[in-house]
């Protein structure tokens, strides 16, 4: 039984129009050999009508579909999201006019002997009903398309999903539901756990979540206003449990495609998607670039999955490594490297110690307690923070999860926001930038947050590398109190020449505050210093995986 009360805001666009892109009716391209067919109705189980458009090859026969899954306009690319991101090195004149944003041009797919089917959910652009995101009700709707998709003249009876971001999260959360012609699914970085990994960040909030409903979903009606149920649920409970897909029923075919470079956004979500979901066939490929980029990049090697489980083409995917990591060196340079699972069965997880005195991380602890302390009073001052670091001595590659484990003291408050960032510096001193967030280009190797009154461990889910929240209640701190607590690090992975170095910063707010996922300044608990306390009874330090050279 539901335990919260949803909230809403009213749509501001006409149901009756307002669309750019919008080309009623039916259409034939005969250089692609397709025909298109814009805005037919579908209607759900409970009398509700959402409308897709359908690309089909123009020759009669019965083909497997590809469905596409988002609130953000199925209509023809008509406004170009990627121009508010100008970094990120797409744009919709590198589309057909049929492309449509983070999801398959069937341009690229029709002649291929497949249908496209896009949607617009329940709410968005015109479609009937309320707006609502990772619902249980979007699940139903989503089981029902792809029921009506999987049985229409022109269906083969297969059905797979496909697309970035949201189109991931939401291949997770119908995926679940089993629908009986879901033959396959590719998530590409789709984040799984909407309270952990899109709206807040160990339990600070993310300003992400401003953006939905947004102009970008066109509601006409009503439309579930999450940055009110953000302040409304700031602990995890019913209302975000409803949002996650139950993972473990998950069977069908996947390919899972993550990267090192969106904390913040989906890639945690990503690998735990892939170690959760029950499919015997599975195969997850990890890239540390721009994901746009590297999405439409590969269309081929798309093609080829759905290819083996759509159509029953026996083809290389069998011989495809079931992990293929891309182990990253700098900004756009690194290897990709075969493994047969994830997280890697040969990692050691080496502690380095803080030492506070030097600002050092060493392999051995120090026997000598100290402190290091900042004023968190300012959060634009990002030279109040706390650094510790250190030069490999020989080649070092570190791969997979992190954590850091501090003992921490707020002078001033009876909380934290805690912000870590783990980066690499080069022989010369300096910082290695890497992309991140899909359109930025300073990135660190890898990210964490605490909320400190948020520290309560999940004992059953967490293990000693990656530490899983409650966030079921808050612990304040009384003054004076000493706490240890354990900040997960996103998966990361990079590789250290020796000379070169690793330094990892802990710090009052967002250190690159340009990004998509820039957390609430506004509403901090932070006041006054941040103590931590390491050396001697405190064994402050961070965990991280070195895998050993074959």
């Amino acid at each position: 039984m539901s335990t919260f009360e949803m909230r809403f805001t009213r749509g501001k666009f006409p149901a009756g129009g307002g669309y750019p892109g919008r080309r009623p009716g039916t259409r034939t391209d005969e250089k692609l050999g397709m025909v298109c067919e814009y805005d037919v109705p579908v209607t759900m189980r409970d009398g509700v009508k959402i409308y897709v458009d359908i690309f089909r090859p123009a020759k009669e026969g019965h083909y497997p579909v590809v469905l596409a899954w988002a609130p953000y306009g199925k209509h023809a690319a008509a406004e170009d999201y990627y121009a508010m991101l100008p970094g990120c090195g797409q744009a919709k004149v590198l589309h057909s006019e049929y492309g449509m944003f983070e999801g398959p041009d069937p341009a690229h797919w029709c002649p291929h002997g497949y249908v496209i089917v896009k949607v617009d959910p329940r709410g968005a652009w015109g479609s009937e009903g309320d707006l609502t995101f990772m619902s249980p009700q979007e699940a139903l709707d989503g089981y029902d398309v792809v029921e009506w998709a999987g049985t229409q003249a022109w269906s083969n009876g297969k059905v797979g999903m496909n697309g970035v971001s949201y189109l991931g999260w939401t291949q997770w959360k119908i995926a679940s539901m089993n629908p009986p012609h879901l033959a396959a699914i590719n998530p590409w970085e789709g984040a799984s756990d909407f309270y952990r990994e899109l709206c807040f960040h160990g339990g600070i909030r993310s300003n992400f979540t401003a953006m939905f409903p947004g102009t970008m979903c066109r509601p006409t009606r009503r439309a579930e206003d999450l940055l009110a149920m953000c302040k409304e649920h700031p602990l995890f409970d019913d209302y975000w449990a409803s949002k996650n897909a139950d993972l473990e029923k998950i069977t069908v075919p996947a390919f899972v495609v993550a990267s090192w470079s969106d904390h913040g956004l989906h890639t945690r979500g990503t690998f735990e998607g892939y170690k959760k979901i029950s499919s015997k066939e599975k195969w997850l490929r990890v890239h540390g670039r721009k994901k746009w980029v590297d999405y439409y990049a590969h269309v081929e090697m798309q093609r080829q999955f759905y290819d083996r489980f759509l159509k029953g083409i026996d083809n290389e995917v069998k011989y495809w490594p079931r992990v293929n990591l891309e182990i990253r060196e700098r900004s756009h340079v690194g290897n990709f490297r075969p493994e047969n699972e994830w997280p890697l069965a040969r990692t050691v997880y080496a502690p380095l110690f803080l030492g506070a005195a030097r600002g050092e991380l060493s392999t051995e602890p120090f026997g000598e307690a100290g402190t290091a302390s900042y004023c968190v009073d300012n959060p634009k001052d990002k030279s109040q923070n706390a650094t510790f670091g250190m030069t490999f001595p020989r080649k070092t590659e570190l791969t997979g999860h992190a954590k850091l484990k501090l003992w921490v003291e707020a002078e001033g408050s009876d909380d934290m926001d805690l912000y870590v960032v783990l980066d690499k510096i080069d022989r010369s001193g300096n910082r290695v930038p890497l992309p991140s967030q899909s359109a930025y280009d300073l990135g660190p190797v890898a990210y964490g947050w605490l909320r400190v009154s948020h520290r309560e461990l999940d004992e059953e889910r967490s293990t000693p590398f990656q530490p899983v929240l409650l966030h079921r209640r808050e612990i304040k701190l009384a003054a004076g109190e000493i706490v240890p607590v354990e900040i997960e690090l996103w998966a990361a992975s990079m590789l250290f020449e020796a000379g070169e170095g690793l330094r990892v910063t802990v710090i009052g707010s967002d250190l690159h505050a340009q990004e998509a996922w820039e957390h609430d300044a506004v509403r901090t608990v932070n006041r006054g210093m941040h103590v931590i306390h390491a050396g001697g009874p405190y064994d402050s330090h961070l965990l991280v995986p070195v895998i050993p050279a074959r």
